[in-house]
């Protein structure tokens, strides 16, 4: 049951201008105070104070409009000067103020507690240009953990569509802070992550891009712009955390920074002419959002950016479930198998190809027989569902071509039987996971998308993995402009129509809209497991993902890898792994997810049962968390207690070096006894050839219970925790 308190006070008359001063909101308790003020010649202004101590100094607020739609959007008598249309960014006064307060709890579909409080103060600012008679609403939403702003635009005579050429939204820093960043991508964040003072961003920048195995493709668009979600720390240990909450139907935002004030600007994703973003009043903007904390763990623990993404959009959501999953994929990126079922190019072109009278190269991971080789080891160990890679036609020219109609989604290879698979799947009590690669041609997609959910739907299908490799078609098109976000939005959509649950890959970073559909159970957006075949990902990658890319939406990360030599089963891949199997293992905990694969192949894990044995019982549904050790890339440490039983989970990761490890388990019931079953690393194993070796052991324990554990950097350790019967 929700409980919700809100109370809304207007001050002020419509179109008079309030008196002179900042206007103020605070968090319920009393630490965040943000002041808004209209500074000389009509600027709005922001700034934040955290327990009497300024974390963001005045920051400007505004937009710079495109000359076409000054032209065609505002009447000539609002409009003195062309000049004048074309900003919103001062000759402003604060016409009228709104204030509330909301303090209630709500029920997510899944996620890592199985109810959510949402309390904050509100202010919301009307901002009048009274000589182009024309406003904008600045709401703000101040939480015990941060805020959020967005800006609002009415209905009104005088603005109906616009374009922005460019948001001018400031946060400006107190000082020459650390930051965790990746560079400002149009179309990726595979990155790994680099820890520096953000005067030294541009001078790390070009070495990080060198050393970078990210797409070499991709549009990079400032020597200082970095992504989101941006972490920070000042040397008075205050975290910041910048990131946006609900981004539809406008682009992805990005930060350059001015290193001589320390000052953040946002600078929005260009589309194929340029510009940012077409609205058409009303209209709002995402939020955008600063956590302010002094405890690290608090950033984890936070819910700011679901708190301000909307209520669930589906009135039934019982068909949404957790996944957990194995899959035709990793024997391919590491290069045992392949996608495709000829490298014959010669008569390739969709729909015109028999492929029945090419001759296969003999490699094809998505063939019958191995399929059932995954399902049944699935059936027999739990899981739900086995996702199946490269079944259908059109991997042989896939990627690079640019090519516009390249896959269509349900027609299967000769040696794939659809129906027979789904058949022997569900037999066995398995669902197949359905697999869409797109190859970055959207529009291709979406002439697709009602033939290929059906096809699911008459399958049995409930999930889908999508895909975006590859430049986005229509061409000119980023990975993260208005177009492409709309795009995903639209493939959620149509899926929630036919009871699909979707998980996509290479697609815009999350903003908490898995709230408001559900159905969105598992986004990429980062740099995943799949790196480590290539090139690798540094040690402390893991334990930087959940202050960053995880603040928006959990992460289809593909965890489990328990051989680490690649060069024993790979046919033309030497890489080794820098990891260990209890490291491995602590993911399925501090990289939260309702969406988890056991990616390694069937016979790795056959070696390493007893290990294998957490990955079986580690849920994907959670009730309570509880993040016992923090430090952004350094260590993570989250204990979970299972949704539907009263077992409890922890995870460790260890990032940039060595730790030891010292936790209490007061969150345990009072007055009862469990077994801990603790995986850990052997104290002669390392990151170069003993990542296999690991100890298990078991103990008894209560709340009152004390463990001192050792991790390794890039490794970590897992605990089950069971109630003794």
């Amino acid at each position: 049951m929700e409980g919700k308190m809100k109370n809304l006070l207007m001050l002020a008359a419509v179109g008079v201008p309030l008196a002179l001063g900042a206007e103020q909101v605070t968090s319920p308790d009393g630490a965040l105070v943000v002041d808004v003020d209209i500074a000389a010649g009509g600027i709005p202004t922001y700034k934040v104070d955290y327990k009497g101590k300024p974390v963001v100094l005045p920051s400007r607020l505004g937009f710079t409009l495109a000359s076409e739609s000054s032209r065609r959007d505002f009447s000539a008598d609002a409009v003195k000067t062309s000049a004048d249309a074309l900003q919103m960014t001062s000759g402003f006064a604060i016409t009228d103020i709104e204030r509330g307060a909301v303090d209630e709890t709500w029920a997510p579909v899944w996620g890592e507690e199985d109810s959510i409080r949402c309390n904050y103060n509100e202010m919301a600012l009307k901002l009048t240009q009274t000589d182009l008679d024309r406003y904008m609403i600045v709401r703000f939403r101040v939480f015990n953990d941060g805020l959020g702003f967005r800006y609002e635009f009415p209905a009104q005579p005088h603005m109906t569509y616009f374009v922005i050429k460019e948001e001018n939204t400031q946060f400006a820093m107190t000082g020459d802070h650390w930051a965790y960043w990746i560079p400002g991508d149009y179309d990726t964040q595979e990155y790994n992550y680099t820890k520096s003072r953000m005067s030294h961003i541009r001078d790390s920048w070009e070495q990080h891009k060198k050393e970078s195995s990210a797409n070499a493709s991709s549009t990079l668009f400032s020597p200082t712009g970095v992504q989101t979600a941006l972490q920070l720390k000042t040397d008075d240990s205050i975290y910041l955390n910048i990131h946006e909450a609900g981004v539809k139907d406008y682009p992805t935002m990005h930060l350059n920074l001015d290193e001589a004030t320390n000052t953040f600007t946002s600078h929005l994703t260009p589309d194929a002419t340029g510009m940012k973003g077409y609205m058409q009043t009303p209209e709002e903007t995402p939020w955008r959002t600063i956590m302010v904390v002094d405890d690290a763990r608090d950033i984890l623990a936070s819910r700011l950016i679901l708190n301000l993404n909307e209520p669930t959009a589906y009135e039934d959501t019982s068909w949404i479930k957790p996944v957990k999953y194995m899959g035709v994929w990793w024997e391919m990126i590491a290069g045992k198998g392949d996608w495709s079922y000829t490298n014959d190019l010669a008569s390739i072109k969709l729909g015109e190809t028999d492929y029945t009278k090419t001759k296969p190269h003999g490699h094809h991971s998505a063939n019958t027989e191995n399929v059932k080789r995954y399902i049944d080891f699935a059936a027999e160990h739990g899981f739900d569902q086995v996702l199946v890679e490269g079944w259908n036609e059109g991997w042989e020219d896939w990627i690079g071509n640019s090519k516009d109609y390249v896959f269509d989604f349900v027609t299967p290879y000769p040696d794939f039987d659809l129906e027979g698979l789904n058949k022997y799947a569900k037999e066995k009590g398995v669902k197949l996971m359905m697999h869409h690669e797109t190859s970055g041609s959207t529009r291709n997609y979406e002439r697709h998308l009602p033939a290929a959910y059906k096809l699911m739907n008459d399958l049995g299908y409930n999930s889908v993995k999508s895909g975006y490799v590859g430049n986005i078609i229509p061409r000119g098109e980023t990975h993260y402009s208005q177009w492409s976000n709309n795009h995903y939005l639209y493939a959620i959509t149509e899926a929630a129509k036919h009871h699909i649950m979707v998980n996509a890959h290479e697609a815009s970073r999350p903003t908490g809209l898995s709230r408001t559909y559900p159905n969105l159970i598992g986004n990429e957006s980062a740099r995943g497991t799949e790196y480590q075949a290539m090139g690798g990902n540094a040690k402390w990658h893991t334990s930087i993902l959940p202050f960053t890319r995880l603040q928006g939406g959990p992460m289809d990360y593909t965890p489990g890898i328990f051989e680490f030599d690649l060069s024993t089963f790979s046919r033309h891949n030497n890489s080794k792994i820098a990891s260990t199997i209890p490291g491995q293992l602590a993911l399925y905990v501090t990289m939260y997810s309702p969406l988890q694969m056991a990616a390694d192949l069937p016979e790795h894990y056959a070696r390493h049962m007893d290990a294998f044995q957490f990955i079986k019982d580690v849920p994907v549904e959670w009730e309570k968390s509880v993040y016992l050790e923090a430090e952004p890339m350094d260590y993570v440490t989250v204990a979970r207690k299972d949704k539907n039983s009263d077992e409890w989970y922890v995870g460790s990761t260890a990032g940039t070096a060595d730790r030891d490890s010292k936790i209490t388990l007061s969150f345990l019931d009072p007055g009862r006894k469990y077994t801990a079953t603790i995986y850990a690393e052997a104290p002669d194993a390392n990151t170069v050839d003993g990542q296999t070796r690991y100890k298990i052991t078991t103990k008894t324990v209560t709340n009152k219970s004390t463990l001192k554990l050792h991790a390794l950097a890039g490794g970590g350790y897992a605990i089950s925790i069971k109630p003794v019967k």
